[in-house]
């Protein structure tokens, strides 16, 4: 029987002791404008995360309501929502224009943070879709024409006769999107700033489109 891989124990009281002399408590978190707070800490993140701080979890449900959640890249941010791409006949592409409804999660390991947001879906324009597939490279864009994602894949190598078959198509000429890739754009009626805090006394704060703007309320860790 294989080992099962040991997991990390809970901090003990020393630990936490050591964490909360380690420095001074943060302020809280500003209540004023929750896309502020994000684009505050998505800098922080940039700036500190190893790898993909754009990287967020992306839930949907499927026709049964069985839920469904992968990392996606999230490439635009601002008041009308957070946006990202993909093959519209991909699993979250058929469960999205379906139930036009998603939630999202940033975590942010190194600064000991996530965002949680909750929303309606809505597609991007066909403009905003052929400005973000521009600064795709070459060979990205190759194969978001060649790959029938989340459909079944009988071997590497059919992948790879694909992506042949699409070079020679467009040779050295210019790769136009695909009809069936675009974007989606998550506006949220909710979103939660969380942020750890010893003892497991995490700090908690969540907005809520209301008419007129926002309404915020702090939760129990």
């Amino acid at each position: 029987m294989t080992d099962k891989a040991p997991i990390p124990p809970s901090p003990s009281e020393d630990d936490y002791v050591r964490q909360v002399t380690a420095a001074e408590p943060p302020p809280l978190l500003s209540e004023e404008d929750p896309f502020a707070l994000f684009n505050e800490w998505l800098t922080e993140a940039l700036a500190k995360e190893p790898n993909d701080a754009n990287a967020m979890a992306l839930a949907t449900a499927d026709e049964s309501g069985l839920p469904d959640v992968r990392m996606v890249l999230l490439k635009d941010a601002d008041p009308s929502g957070f946006v990202f791409y993909t093959n519209l006949g991909s699993a979250k592409g058929r469960q999205l224009a379906a139930n036009p409804q998603a939630a999202l999660l940033f975590h942010w390991k190194s600064l000991r943070r996530q965002v949680r947001v909750r929303g309606q879906i809505s597609a991007v324009s066909p403009e905003e879709a052929d400005a973000y597939w521009a600064t795709r490279a070459r060979a990205s864009q190759i194969g978001g024409w060649a790959s029938e994602q989340s459909q079944t894949l009988p071997d590497r190598l059919a992948l790879e006769k694909r992506i042949a078959e699409v070079g020679l198509k467009f040779g050295l000429g210019k790769v136009p999107r695909p009809p069936h890739w675009s974007g989606f754009r998550v506006t949220p009626q909710a979103m939660e700033f969380w942020r750890d805090r010893p003892f497991r006394l995490h700090e908690r704060l969540v907005f809520t489109r209301a008419a007129g703007g926002w309404t915020t309320r702090r939760l129990f860790p």
